[in-house]
């Protein structure tokens, strides 16, 4: 084999080994000790509230499930709060739906409209900001089950920590709804249970979607959400970073916002096209320049390209295997095409591992038929996810910008892949 060939070959295999490493070593964060576990959970509250909350629920076309959901955060036993829900001025059933709880439970629940044209997520939040009184300012999605004690526990994280921001863990629940939701499920529960304290020790945080607050002034002081931005939520995370906020994390199984998987394959293609393209636009922003440390950088450049290296790494994996399997290639080229796949595997049993843990705080029985899907879902997935990276750089360099909503039925609410709350087993 030529020398050049195998050099070539030598580095790709070395990077692919290091990427599917560094992703396993995040991964695992939160278990390498017992006292690091112990601390990404919400402590037990011990002080009295002493903050006043505005909850922000955006909604579009989500007349199925926004009702419930108003319901569910106007029952939080925090004494001072409300629920501000924002419509589109053209969409009719949400708006009803939503008036309909206004209605229910009087003035703590406002309805707000939004004219703008064309929508998103983030200017529907700009639109909200004004009509907030609340000392911090929360941020649900239409379809989320929010526990009534969550925001006592936010509102001491925040008096115990002296942050500006609290994030709150966030679970989808409905692992046997697809092929794809069981994968879908452990990402969050790796991401929210593991990969955020990572992140909050480096003061570099890309924030989640939903179940975060934060401090109504340095909200206001940053003049909110990037309107134009497809992860509204990763590019306040980082231009917060960048501005030295303190970020507190929090995951507690009992009190996370519950959600749901995508309810087909299309509608997951094109959400992690959003959020591929959101990273690659808050990359291309380049606030994360500014964060104050070299490390840090470092990460921020990793960490928003990481729907792009974790593609490269499912293709080159396939490409690897297929090399070793195949070719008739030297035995030192079939040894290197066998290296990422360590980490990968590796990733695998931990995965399975992390299987277990999640039925286990959520009080279901795992199935053999569970653990098997996880093992055949691993490279169509990664090719989903692949796929979806590509189109999203394709978006991008052809200024494609329009929002592509994902829809939502309620599956996290119902049926047997709906697990129980912690406190709720024993009822």
């Amino acid at each position: 084999m030529h020398p050049l060939l195998l050099a070539v070959y030598s580095a790709f295999s070395a990077l692919l080994f290091a990427i599917a490493a560094g992703t396993l070593w995040w991964m695992l964060h939160a278990w390498r000790t017992p006292e690091v576990l112990r601390g990404t959970g919400f402590q037990v509250a011990q002080s009295q509230p002493q903050l006043s909350f505005s909850l922000l629920v955006p909604g579009r076309h989500e007349e199925a499930v926004m009702g419930a959901t108003l319901d569910t955060l106007m029952a939080s036993d925090h004494p001072d709060f409300e629920v501000i829900a924002i419509v589109g001025h053209d969409d009719h059933a949400t708006r009803e739906v939503a008036e309909a709880a206004a209605r229910r439970h009087g003035p703590r629940l406002k309805v707000v409209v939004d004219e703008n044209w064309p929508k998103n997520k983030p200017k529907a939040l700009n639109t909200a900001l004004p009509h907030c009184t609340g000392d911090v300012v929360g941020v649900f999605d239409a379809e989320d089950e929010v526990d009534p004690r969550l925001l006592r526990q936010v509102d001491a994280t925040f008096s115990e920590s002296g942050a500006h921001i609290v994030q709150g863990g966030v679970q989808l629940m409905n692992f046997r709804t697809t092929w794809y939701s069981l994968r879908n499920c452990l990402e969050y529960f790796f991401w929210f249970r593991s990969r955020l304290h990572l992140h909050a020790e480096h003061r570099f945080i890309p924030l989640g979607g939903n179940t975060v607050f934060v401090r109504t002034p340095v909200l206001r002081a940053v003049d909110g959400w990037d309107a134009e931005c497809l992860a509204e939520d990763c590019e306040l995370g980082v231009r917060l970073s960048t501005l030295g906020a303190k970020v507190a994390i929090a995951y507690s199984a009992d009190l996370v916002t519950r959600e749901e998987t995508p309810d087909t394959l299309r509608s997951l293609f094109k959400q992690r096209t959003r959020w591929n393209q959101g990273f690659l636009q808050v990359l291309r922003k380049g606030e994360w320049r500014h964060l104050p440390s070299r490390r840090q950088r470092l990460l921020a450049r990793y960490t928003l390209s990481m729907p792009f290296l974790q593609a490269f790494a499912g293709l080159g994996l396939l490409v690897s295997l297929a090399t070793a399997l195949w070719m008739k290639a030297p035995v030192v080229l079939a040894l290197l095409s066998f290296l990422p796949a360590v980490p990968t595997l590796v990733s695998l049993a931990f995965e399975m591992a992390g299987l277990r843990e999640f039925c286990r705080l959520y009080y279901v029985r795992p199935r053999a038929w569970d653990y098997a899907r996880l093992l055949a879902g691993m490279f169509p997935y990664q090719l989903v996810l692949a796929a979806a990276a590509v189109r999203a750089v394709v978006r991008e360099a052809l200024g494609q910008r329009g929002w592509e909503k994902t829809a939502h039925v309620g599956a996290h609410r119902a049926g047997d892949t709906a697990a129980v709350r912690p406190q709720e087993a024993y009822s």
